[in-house]
């Protein structure tokens, strides 16, 4: 952003830095894990690695402990029908060995794993019960009689060197260690048995043959976890990589890259959630819908940097309020956002309107360009609450919502509106004139009054002035402060302000009935591109002059002065279309018009005239025409109703009239003559 807009904010504070920070990363988030290289991953050195494991394999270990030592305890005392069979003379020993060592076993085994000692000391326990087991076997067997029968029995032994090498998942030291204990007492008692050297020898061997083979199985085995625990350590870390990465762009699909709150496809799954409670369970909750106030116009002036600053601060300010409501707040577009909330009494819903109101305004975010009385960012506040008649669709809340938010919009900004079934504007009556307006032109429901307007000094009608008029399909008419406003919301008033221009051009001017007719025109028509060339194509079509037609613009808080509006009225001055400034003090931009745009005329609103009974209304309409006259525009006063007001126009040399008293709005039939005739026609368009 350039300097334009730290001379008008001063410099940055820390905060606002910080934001510009968090909006260049945020809005650049999505591109960066698109095209990021791989995570750089932590890779642990091999003594760390080995920790770990040994770490997790105590786990494995401890957990192994019972089962594997109760299997071996049960094997080794089934072995006590070999001993009833082989050494029957030593037998009853041998078993009392086998149960003594087994029972001592598991009874310390169940102690420690109660009093939760270490994983080593269980190991330790199980490598003692192989040991005693097998020296408390061996003790009374050797001192039987039948010695050939010991010095084979005592193949057996290799069993309890297998059972610390392949039985047992022990560290591959005490493996070693305990395998190596067996191996010894299997050479003393080798050596010590009466036997053939040749036996000695054969059997020598074997024990060491078993000794290697089963430690070497036993390292391989010690090696082969190790590669397990690597490779689903491997895995746990690509699993946790793919899942933080998915929940990463998860999270960044479903947030606003710009305010960091929940971005639009979020907020409507969190609504359909919200909906489905409450048809469910009948959970009753708020839908609220922000706009920023004249956001376009900070924006053209300050700059899209500053726009984005003011928007993340609006949006920080309120998820930091909403938090308190436990509610939901998204970015619904643009400069619009969306709160949801579970409430359930009218007076909750209009307590957190006005709230969220005052809270952005409570920012104080200059904004000096907005030509309303309000020099601060503001926000409009429109809400809709779920109810038995809000009906079975989801976008009903939402409608109601945007019809508030409407009615706040035009109600002067800077305003809540909460959705009322029962008013006029917001109810479903609008949907019924809104699906009419639709059909208003093609079955002939709408149509053209004219009012008259007098020139004071000769006293002739010198123009009139269309006013629309729409009726139900039964007839019954429809007040214009009830359609036009729906007119407006559904752009319907854009077919509908062609049609009045081509009417008023076929029914009055085309063939010379009145001099000019003054139309209404909306700032949406404004707004349009192709209005002024459509107003051009009718003028062409009609044969009418621009001159005949005379264009009102009513100074209301809608007449946004950017540059698509003054380059349309500029393109209709051009055609010799008159513009008029209609309704003249009721709003806030009428200076700015006048000093922008030169008007045909300005109309007073009726409301200076009547306030004339006292000195200082009479003195306000007289320096509001002292205004206008000093720069040159024509006035015109409305409300004319009787003869005093007339007496009183004279006096202030006014121009031109309108009101009762002058005449009433009446069909295109009644204006229908020649221009000689005029003064015949008010007289009875006054008695209409």
């Amino acid at each position: 952003m350039g300097a334009e807009a730290r001379n008008e904010f001063g410099m940055q504070s820390p905060v606002q830095m910080g934001l510009t920070v968090t909006n260049e990363y945020a809005s650049s988030a999505l591109a960066d894990m698109a095209h990021a290289e791989p995570l750089e991953r932590y890779e642990p050195r091999s003594d760390e690695l080995r920790k770990l494991y040994r770490e997790e394999g105590q786990a494995k270990r401890r957990m192994d402990a019972r089962p594997g030592l109760w299997i071996a305890v049960t094997i080794y005392l089934l072995f006590s029908a070999t001993d009833l069979l082989l050494i029957p003379d030593v037998a009853l020993y041998t078993i009392m060995a086998r149960f003594a060592v087994g029972v001592t076993a598991l009874l310390t085994l169940e102690a420690q794993l109660r009093r939760g000692v270490a994983t080593e000391w269980i190991d330790v326990t199980c490598a003692a019960a192989i040991i005693f087991g097998y020296v408390g076997w061996l003790s009374p067997a050797v001192t039987g009689a039948d010695k050939e029968s010991v010095s084979y029995y005592m193949v057996f032994g290799t069993i309890f060197m297998m059972s610390a090498n392949l039985f047992f998942t022990f560290k591959f030291s005490l493996s070693i260690v305990t395998s190596s204990i067996i191996l010894i007492i299997l050479y003393i008692v080798n050596y010590f048995v009466p036997s053939a050297l040749a036996y000695k020898m054969v059997f020598g061997t074997f024990y060491i043959s078993c000794f290697t083979f089963t430690s070497y199985v036993n390292w391989k085995l010690n090696e082969e976890r190790y590669n397990v625990f690597l490779n689903a350590l491997e895995a746990k870390i690509q699993h946790k990589e793919a899942t933080e990465r998915g929940q990463a762009l998860l999270s960044l699909s479903r947030t606003d890259p710009l305010t960091g709150l929940e971005n639009r496809r979020a907020i409507d799954e969190k609504l359909r959630d919200y909906w489905s409670d409450w048809q469910r369970h009948g959970s009753v909750f708020v839908a609220i819908l922000i706009d920023v106030d004249f956001f376009k116009r900070f924006n053209d002036y300050y700059g899209h940097q500053e726009g984005d600053r003011c928007l993340i601060l609006v949006a920080n300010a309120l998820a930091e309020m909403i938090k308190q409501h436990n509610g939901s707040i998204g970015r619904y577009g643009g400069e619009e956002f969306i709160v949801l909330a579970r409430m359930e009494k009218r007076e909750q819903v209009a307590g957190l309107a006005e709230a969220i109101r005052s809270t952005v305004e409570n920012l104080a975010l200059p904004h000096q360009q907005r030509r309303d009385g309000t020099s601060v960012v503001t926000v409009s506040v429109g809400a809709a609450f779920t109810r038995p008649q809000t009906g079975a669709k989801l976008e009903k809340i939402i409608h109601e919502a945007d019809r508030a938010l409407y009615l706040a919009k035009a109600g002067g900004r800077n305003c809540t509106w909460l959705f009322d079934p029962n008013d006029p504007q917001s109810s479903d009556e609008s949907e019924n004139i809104a699906a009419l307006l639709k059909i208003a032109i093609g079955q002939d429901l709408v149509s053209l009054v004219y009012q008259p307007i007098q020139n004071v000094a000769s006293g002739r009608v010198e123009a009139v002035e269309a006013l629309m008029r729409l009726k139900m399909l039964d007839g019954t008419s429809v007040p214009p402060s009830l359609f036009i406003p729906v007119a407006e919301r559904t752009g319907a008033v854009l077919e509908l302000g062609r049609w009045a221009i081509r009417t008023v051009c076929t029914e009055l001017l085309a063939d010379d009935h009145v001099r000019v007719v003054s139309v209404n025109v909306s700032p949406i028509q404004l707004k349009t591109p192709g209005f002024a060339a459509s107003v051009a194509t009718i003028l062409s079509e009609t044969g009418v002059a621009g001159s005949r037609l005379a264009l009102e613009i009513t100074e209301g808080l809608e007449m946004e002065m950017h540059s698509d509006i003054l380059r349309c009225i500029s393109d209709l001055k051009l055609l010799g279309v008159r513009v008029w400034l209609d309704d003249f003090g009721t709003g806030f931009a009428g200076l700015s018009w006048l000093r922008l745009i030169d008007f045909d005329t300005v109309k007073i609103d009726r409301s200076f005239l009547h306030d004339c009974g006292t000195p200082r209304g009479k003195a306000m309409l007289q320096d509001i025409i002292a205004l206008v006259r000093n720069r040159g525009h024509k006035i015109l006063v409305e409300g004319v109703e009787t003869d005093e007001q007339l007496a009183l126009i004279r006096d202030f040399d006014i121009d031109k009239i309108q009101g009762f008293h002058v005449g009433r709005p009446a069909p295109a039939a009644n204006f229908r003559t020649k221009p000689a005739t005029y003064k015949r026609t008010l007289s009875i368009v006054k008695s209409a």
